[in-house]
């Protein structure tokens, strides 16, 4: 099969496309033909030798978490799931034509392949940042970076939590922001001030790693109620940097309910060929994304 692997850390040139052997569906996970596999910042991270702890990689190694396919194998002990089943969900090495799931839900009614390639990691990450940094209905979430699908999927599940959200982003994705239910600000010189006079700031999210902890930290009083996914150094101003999964199984069905009542849609910006993985990650890395980016298989 073709896949994705890099054999050394770096830039994005360090990818290639290669043959290899299929892997197969051990005990508890299951098999799938991949049609499109999620870009998520991670993978760029893990390529790039950062230290992420939840991650440890063996060289040489494949590319991507999260992927949409069929099942074709299914290993022991799995039920609720066969063989032609279409799902999605998060496993390993799914930059690739055939991956192997350890956590995975059937695909909602009317969801493409490259859509549902988007949400594992993004609802997960989501939902576990929100619940972390400890905002309660009536409060106010402020969220830097917040056009990507981390950021599309924590504004849509705020607002169904009764939270309200203030959202940065460029001066494009103003409307989307709003679309989505955030009050939207741009980033930039004077984004506090635009932000103060916004409201009272009770919590917040970084998840572009843009540089701005400190002010997170002013605006919310409190390092403690400021969590990054984004930022390594946040912990030398007392933020807790979250990059350790949670259940990515209750995700998937908090995903699968949100999405079938029409209260979650994360759009795919652009897709790409397994060819074009490094261009997929330059263009991740460089940030601005409104939504998702996938590769098709």
């Amino acid at each position: 099969m073709k896949k994705v692997i890099f054999a050394e850390f770096g830039g994005p040139d360090v990818l290639q496309l290669v043959e290899a052997e299929e892997p197969h569906a051990g005990p508890g996970r299951i098999r799938i033909a991949v049609r499109a596999a999620g870009v998520n910042p991670v993978d760029w991270r893990i390529r790039e030798g950062q230290v992420l702890g939840a991650h440890p990689t063996e060289l040489p190694s494949g590319v991507g978490l999260d992927a949409s396919g069929v099942v074709d194998e299914v290993g022991e002990g799995v039920e609720g799931v066969e063989v032609g089943d279409r799902v999605f969900g998060e496993g390993s090495s799914t930059y690739a034509e055939f991956a192997v799931l350890s956590a995975w839900a059937r695909m909602p009614e009317g969801l493409t392949f490259q859509e549902a390639a988007g949400y594992p990691s993004v609802v997960e990450t989501a939902l576990r940042v929100i619940r972390e940094v400890g905002v309660q209905p009536g409060q106010t979430l402020l969220v830097s970076g917040a056009s990507g699908g981390v950021g599309s999927a924590v504004l849509q599940i705020a607002r169904e939590h009764g939270i309200s959200v203030i959202g940065t982003a460029g001066a494009a994705n103003q409307e989307y922001l709003r679309s989505l239910g955030a009050v939207a600000t741009t980033y930039g010189e004077g984004w506090v001030e635009r932000v103060r006079e916004l409201g009272r700031v009770d919590a917040a999210l970084d998840l572009a790693g843009s540089g701005v902890i400190r002010e997170l930290v002013e605006l919310t009083g409190d390092a403690r109620k400021v969590i990054s996914i984004a930022d390594l150094d946040a912990p030398e101003y007392g933020v807790r940097f979250s990059g350790v999964a949670g259940n990515v199984s209750e995700a998937l069905a908090r995903a699968v309910g949100l999405i079938s009542r029409g209260k979650l849609h994360i759009p795919v910006e652009k897709s790409y060929t397994l060819a074009e993985a490094a261009a997929a990650h330059i263009d991740s890395r460089a940030g601005h994304t409104r939504g998702r980016r996938v590769l098709v298989v």
